[in-house]
């Protein structure tokens, strides 16, 4: 077996005793990561950045007693500092170029991880599509006319394609799980306060955002979380310490659960009838691992709960391109994208006062959400209401274009304050992916299930979300249903390795 056929086949965990058995080298690991890479990389688009040099380099000098060492990996192009490698966040912004290491990064070369490249997003990571001005389209290695999803979209296209067995993610609005759900991984978005975002920032959005990683393999997932997870001294706030670890739940029966199954859309809009399929998949997946399954309705979840979370990111996106000009030192908003820009512009105009009241809002209804489902082990509930969608399609076209350019160039952006013209933005940016913000909201954890392929050949995962604090549990049920479905084998068609 060729070392990219063993990269392309095995998890992290299995490439990592491989290292420790002396079946591989770590340098033979990083070679053939860089080599899957220049293969597949014109299919899909996912790098920003190539470190193939110092991967190199850390190749030659990696504790080879360190958990994952050897195993190749990659970064998100956004929210993580990597000494001397430059971010972009997506965006035609000059890039920021750190001369230090986030906590996680420190983290990650500890537990002998090695990255080959740094991962596309869109731009700030706003949207759940991985397409961009400065980056171009992102593409799904299941089928290269759909896309990835957002905003770790070339995180997940690069472990869909084999190049690394898993990736640096973060999640602010689902970008963690929504491009799992679009090509068959294990996405968990881990509890609030879990993994340290320090010494970048303390905390993004107002606490929606949290990092972690998209994976082949629920162990991959625990093993990493294990290795990386704990408050530092610049942390503001943390998650409980886990009872016996995350590697552990993964490895035991989680016994008999009760587990909720929420269908309805917060949005009142349509759901596909393959989501639904994807949703009636996991419950079988459940009730065939002994658990209880009820179905529930979450009311106080509602429309007015997701325009709340919307405008607290125009809010969060409106400061942190006020930071991007302090730290250039002049203006830079016309180097933004149009839709970017005009999410900024609608955070200007919401005053502080709204989005103190909106987030006591935000946070009362979790409050009320929480204790409805406090009887839950989980719940179970869809990602993406659709299929993964053909590139570009979330594009504005037509009359869109018109009112998107007038919103912009005459700066009517004021006019988003008015509820119809707001609603109508808020379905054209969420009827994708109507449910993953609740638990940014709420903080709790939740994990993408890749329980389902499309007649079309597509995945199309779902999540599950636990009680707050709780991936333990989480990840030992996510083990189970993998068992169950075999899923972990499943591979992306795209140029095989022989």
């Amino acid at each position: 077996m060729s070392v990219e056929t063993l990269l392309w086949e095995e998890d992290a965990t299995g490439l990592a005793a491989r290292v420790r058995a002396g079946d591989v080298t770590p340098g033979e690991l990083v070679e053939a990561a860089i080599a899957r890479l220049e293969a597949v990389n014109p299919d899909i688009n996912a790098v920003a950045e190539k470190l193939y040099e110092e991967a190199r380099r850390q190749a030659g000098t990696v504790d080879r007693a360190a958990p994952l060492a050897g195993v190749p990996f990659a970064i998100k192009d956004l929210g993580i500092a990597a000494s001397g490698v430059p971010t972009h966040g997506g965006s035609r912004v000059p890039p920021f170029t750190p001369d230090f290491d986030s906590v996680l990064t420190e983290r990650h070369r500890a537990a002998g991880l090695i990255a080959v490249a740094t991962s596309t997003t869109p731009e700030y990571g706003l949207r759940l599509m991985t397409e961009s001005a400065r980056f171009g389209v992102t593409r799904n290695p299941w089928n290269t006319g759909h896309t990835s999803g957002g905003s770790s979209g070339g995180a997940s296209a690069l472990v869909a394609a084999g190049v690394v067995p898993l990736a640096h993610a973060s999640d602010g609005g689902g970008s963690i799980r929504v491009p799992s759900a679009c090509t068959g991984l294990v996405g968990l978005k881990t509890a609030r306060g879990r993994v340290p975002l320090s010494p970048l920032t303390s905390e993004s959005w107002y606490g929606f955002v949290v990092d972690h990683a998209v994976s082949r393999s629920v162990r991959d997932s625990a093993l990493l979380l294990d290795l990386t997870h704990g408050p530092d001294p610049f942390a503001p706030y943390a998650a409980p310490a886990p009872r016996a670890g995350f590697a552990a739940a993964a490895a035991r029966d989680p016994g008999k659960l009760r587990i909720g199954v929420y269908r309805g859309s917060p949005l009142g809009m349509d759901i596909s009838a393959e989501t639904l399929t994807a949703l009636d998949t996991a419950v079988s997946l459940a009730k065939e691992g002994g658990h209880q399954v009820e179905e529930i309705d979450l009311p106080m979840i509602d429309r007015a709960f997701m325009a709340g979370f919307a405008r607290c990111v125009a809010s969060a996106v409106a400061g942190s391109t006020r930071q991007e000009a302090t730290r250039l030192g002049r203006g830079m908003r016309g180097d933004l994208e149009r839709a970017t820009r005009l999410i900024a512009r609608l955070g200007d105009v919401v005053t502080a006062g709204e989005i103190y009241a909106t987030l006591e809002r935000l946070r009362a209804a979790c409050r009320v959400m929480l204790a409805a489902t406090a009887r839950f082990d989980a719940v179970l509930m869809p990602l993406i209401a659709h299929p993964p969608l053909p590139c570009g399609a979330m594009d504005p076209k037509g009359i869109d274009v018109f009112l998107e350019e007038a919103l912009d160039r005459l700066r009517l952006t004021r006019l988003l304050r008015v509820d119809r013209f707001f609603d109508e933005l808020l379905d054209k940016s969420l009827w994708f992916t109507h449910w993953p913000a609740i638990q940014n909201v709420s903080g709790q954890p939740a994990i993408a299930l890749p329980v389902h392929v499309t007649a079309a050949g597509l995945p199309l995962g779902v999540q599950a979300a636990g009680r707050p604090g709780d991936e333990e549990t989480l990840l030992s049920l996510a083990a189970q249903m993998e068992k169950l479905s075999g899923w972990r084998t499943r591979r992306a068609p795209l140029k095989r390795p022989v």
